[in-house]
């Protein structure tokens, strides 16, 4: 069953809207997802200069009690709370109360993870933003390696931990390289999170509110939800059609797995995590990502946000994203479109999250796109996200500043 929104897009009133074309194929390419199974359920946003071009929600919220994907659907977001966190840092950092190049043990004294060779190097805030500290991820390391071990949390499941706790265990692995020497996929940000809260002397939820979703009105956007709050219904990936999480959840990814919770979003005493932690909606994260693209609408200055979306580790390799990409202070950064193998120009910039939602902004076609969906990981590896972007550039020219 697929549920569609009515269209603005193509509606008289607005030359953008109507001079965009590609809502058939992206219709197409929603409702081909959940008919075939691989989509449970999905909500697309996509804005062009700053109006909305396009909007539809398709399939099921809840399969199995047929509840359809709602206009205003609450996902779990996963990775993509980083780039939010990431702009209430370098929000901070425009305060003076921050500093990029400054040690991590300037506001977290402890915490002095150390190399095989026993030293325990300088990791500064900007390791911590461009994911070249050393730290990794437990569910991207082998089922025997350090932070299994250790039984570090990736932020996803129920630990029981404190972030304080969690952050003795992360400084207790080694790290696999020296800063600033490698990019690794890490709880990087988590550790960030820890400092903006030393930094401000509030909660990580309390300082988000304040540096970020209440400036921009993204009231459906949060750590915590309330419990009568509803929530798109996770699946995983599993043979013929994706199955509905259990609570633990272990999806098979690389050489080991992700261990989901899905009841974590709403435990109060869940430490929050800054790489993994948050649920919204698509209307609240096209704000978010509307803000940033149109020069920071008072979070930050241009120039910040300037040198968050620009490259900003040369040759490291980003291997969670693949071939064509960089990585800026938060977000992914396409550097050869024709590494990469997509139609985005370079200079975008995007990122997702393990429960199956992505975005990316096209600053040079002024354009944003939020696809959140409830399936992990179909919703963000494979088919789904190619075939999305295909429809959305479908017959468009990508030169800087030639969209439509």
């Amino acid at each position: 069953m697929v549920t569609a929104l009515p269209a603005p897009a193509f509606g008289a009133g607005s030359d953008d809207a109507a001079r965009w074309t590609n809502g058939l194929m992206l219709d197409a390419v929603m409702d081909e997802s959940v008919a075939s199974g691989h989509i449970v359920g999905a909500s697309v946003i996509v804005a062009h200069r700053g109006r909305t071009v396009y909007r539809r929600t398709a399939g099921w919220s809840d399969r199995e009690a047929q509840r359809p994907v709602a206009e205003n659907e609450l996902f779990r977001l996963a990775s993509m709370t980083k780039p939010i966190v990431c702009v209430a840092a370098l929000a901070l950092v425009e305060q003076g109360r921050l500093h990029l190049d400054a040690a991590v043990t300037n506001w977290l004294p402890a915490f002095q993870p150390r190399l095989a060779d026993g030293r325990a190097p300088v990791i500064t805030l900007r390791h911590l933003l461009t994911h070249t500290a050393g730290l990794g991820y437990g569910f991207l390391e082998a089922p025997d390696g350090p932070y299994h071990r250790l039984q570090i949390s990736d932020g996803l499941d129920m630990s029981g931990l404190t972030l304080e706790q969690n952050l003795q265990r992360i400084a207790a692995a080694p790290l696999l390289f020296e800063p600033g020497t490698n990019w690794h996929y890490s709880v990087a940000i988590d550790v960030l999170g820890a400092v903006i809260e030393r930094a401000t002397g509030q909660s990580l939820p309390a300082a988000i509110r304040r540096l970020v979703t209440t400036p921009l009105a993204m009231t459906h956007t949060d750590f915590t939800a309330p419990a009568d709050a509803i929530l798109a219904t996770p699946y995983g990936d599993a043979a013929a059609v994706p199955v509905r999480m259990t609570d633990p959840f272990f999806l098979n990814f690389g050489s080991s797995a992700i261990a989901y919770s899905p009841a974590r979003i709403f435990d109060p005493c869940a430490f929050p995590s800054g790489g993994t932690g948050m649920f919204g909606s698509a209307d609240d994260y096209l704000k978010f990502i509307e803000a940033i693209r149109t020069g920071g609408q008072g979070l930050l200055r241009p120039e910040t946000v300037q040198l968050m979306t620009s490259d900003a580790i040369s040759t490291l390799a980003v291997n969670a994203a693949g071939a064509g990409y960089g990585w800026g202070l938060g977000v992914a950064v396409v550097t050869d479109p024709k590494a990469a193998k997509i139609p985005l120009p370079a200079g975008s910039w995007n990122w997702s999250g393990v429960y199956g939602t992505g975005f990316w902004v096209d600053p040079a076609n002024q354009l944003s796109v939020v696809a959140l969906t409830n399936t992990a990981v179909a919703g963000i590896v494979g088919n789904f996200p190619l075939a999305l972007r295909k429809a959305v550039y479908h017959n468009q020219t990508t030169r800087s500043g030639e969209y439509s």
